[in-house]
């Protein structure tokens, strides 16, 4: 099967296609054809070997991230966070799915998503596409969907509360807003001029051009400030906050690394009733990845970058 392979730490040509074995499922395992994944912000950050958090927090991480990610490259060769697909086979003792289930999953620390083929446990982060749903809507969701679910949960988001997001536009935002608004609360979105009409159409209230006006000149006050990518200090935000306000960055904690199939059903739930969606920005082939990674790495995407696999993305009825 074809892969895309992280050689070594550094800038996207560092990914190459290769041919390599196909995997077979374990007793409790599912073989997924893949259709679809995404260019995930964290396997950018992976690839360069650039956690994000702050000159200092990154001083201090390195060694860590090594340790834990590898030394001279990522010891999990093959990068790749989210997938939607179709199974393929399943190991003897699956009892959940069956071959031509359409799923989606979260590979979440396994990685493995940029290649044709992916197995994983049938317990794992994996839900089935709603009819309707194609492989390139559904493959973002099941982590970035599950990130932003997860924040505003730990938040205790409330009805009528007011929560100012960040970075409104990104993959972590565009969900935030969506579930911010199923939630009930009263959202304002901070973006781009180009991403306006984007993110309103979202569901948000009230949106703010960053490039027009700073939020924090407003006399408006939050209970949550949502820093969805991480490119405001906390110092800024917290004087919008009202008393007890929440401040949430995207990439200083979000719960754990364990993904729980709880959050997936509940977004599966979501998507079922037309109520959360992915936006899609760009689409590149899997033989394009090289072009893709370059594209995210200069952090103007709005939504989702789409790693099409393999034969594309029907639609069941």
């Amino acid at each position: 099967m074809k892969a895309v392979i992280c050689t070594k730490y550094g800038p996207p040509e560092v990914l190459e296609i290769q041919d390599i074995e196909k995997p077979i499922p374990k007793d409790h395992e599912v073989l997924i054809k893949i259709h679809a994944t995404t260019v995930h912000i964290g396997d950018t950050k992976i690839r360069s070997f650039k956690p994000g958090l702050g000159q200092v927090q990154d001083f201090l991480f390195k060694p860590l991230m090594r340790f834990m990610i590898g030394f001279r490259g990522p010891r999990k060769k093959i990068l790749g966070m989210e997938l939607a697909g179709e199974i393929e086979a399943t190991g003897r003792d699956v009892t959940l799915f069956k071959p031509g289930d359409r799923v989606f999953a979260a590979t979440e620390m396994s990685f493995g998503a940029y290649a044709e083929y992916k197995c994983l446990p049938e317990s794992g982060t994996i839900a089935t596409i709603p009819s309707g749903m194609s492989y390139e809507e559904a493959a973002p969701i099941s982590n970035g969907g599950i990130t932003a679910l997860r924040f505003l949960r730990s938040a205790k988001l409330q009805r009528n509360q007011k929560i100012l997001i960040y970075g409104a536009s990104g993959s972590v935002g565009t969900f935030a807003v969506q579930l911010a608004k199923i939630m009930g609360a009263e959202v304002t979105g901070v973006c781009s001029t180009t991403n306006v009409d984007m993110v309103r159409s979202l569901g948000a209230d009230k949106v703010i051009d960053y490039t027009q006006e700073a939020f924090t000149k407003s006399h408006e006050m939050y209970d949550v400030i949502f820093d969805a990518v991480s490119k405001i200090s906390p110092a800024l935000c917290k004087i919008r906050l009202k008393s007890g306000g929440v401040y949430l960055n995207v990439l200083k904690g979000s719960g754990g690394l364990k993904l729980k199939i709880e959050e997936l059903q509940f977004l599966q739930d979501l998507m079922e009733k037309g109520e959360l969606r992915a936006v899609i920005d760009k689409r590149f082939s899997l033989d394009q990845i090289v072009e893709a990674h370059h594209y995210v790495d200069k952090g103007h995407k709005k939504g989702h970058v789409i790693i099409t696999v393999g034969e594309q993305n029907e639609v069941a009825g």
